[in-house]
């Protein structure tokens, strides 16, 4: 982001834990407003405890599966900020090694709602926002995941819909030229939240072996996510992998 272009608004989805608290807190520290979003108002207020940003910090609960909740995120940070320069794209669910012929229709449907769906919805109201405030454009970075590019066993829904998130990435990069519409991806490996903290225990291996996974502070996405984010307009991160140098990506399998 231009740093001359004032202010610099950011709205993180999932902001209440994890990367989406890491991202919010590495943001704030920087100097940008952040509306931090997510299903639980208490976690969202913990993040801005934490942050003590006093007013550039504003929590607003929202559930990125339902698009009426999705445009009054947009909305009310729009109202409080005057626009929005940054989408950090990051609420997300699995199943938990889920064997695939165990998963029910309605947990199927719930990720793919969240991860697919949800994803979409905050790109597409994002786009309403961006192309029609003045000065005009901004910057989207989606959420994908090592998982967008090699599945773990048992991460089926999942990995199909972190797959489909470079597909949204790629497109809602080329349909974004025209508005100035920068949109990236940012695929994390081996974070330590509290979702990844069973890699430190062990954890089903392609082979069929438990084994422990190298892991990385999850503070050191939230440092990739302000790198994407403070690039000048001209400029864009179409893909960024961040990994715990240890883990078994590269060779998995």
């Amino acid at each position: 982001m231009d740093r001359n272009r004032s202010p610099r608004v950011a709205i993180v989805t999932g902001g209440g834990s994890g990367i989406g608290k890491a991202a919010a807190l590495a943001l704030l520290a920087d100097g940008w407003k952040v509306a931090v979003a997510g299903r639980r108002a208490d976690a969202l207020e913990g993040t801005l405890k934490e942050a003590a940003a006093g007013d550039r910090a504003l929590a607003v609960p929202a559930d990125v599966t339902d698009p009426a909740s999705v445009e009054a995120l947009f909305r009310r940070t729009a109202e409080a900020f005057g626009r929005v320069d940054l989408l950090f794209n990051n609420a997300g669910i699995g199943l938990g090694g889920a064997a695939l012929e165990d998963i029910s229709v309605e947990d199927w449907k719930r990720v793919v709602d969240t991860n697919l769906n949800g994803m979409f919805y905050c790109i597409r109201e994002a786009f309403r926002v961006m192309k029609a405030q003045d000065p005009r454009g901004g910057r989207i970075i989606n959420n994908g995941s090592i998982s967008a590019h090699a599945p773990r066993p048992g991460s089926i829904a999942y990995t199909a819909t972190k797959h489909a998130v470079t597909g949204l990435t790629k497109s809602a990069s080329l349909d974004g030229r025209k508005y100035d519409i920068a949109v990236g991806q940012i695929d994390v490996g081996n974070a330590l939240t509290e979702l990844a903290a069973r890699m430190t225990k062990g954890v089903p291996q392609a082979n069929g072996d438990i084994a422990v996974e190298a892991v990385m502070d999850v503070s050191i996405v939230g440092q990739s996510v302000l790198y994407m984010a403070n690039l000048p307009p001209e400029a864009n991160v179409l893909f960024h992998t961040v990994m715990a140098t240890k883990m078994p990506f590269v060779g998995r399998g």
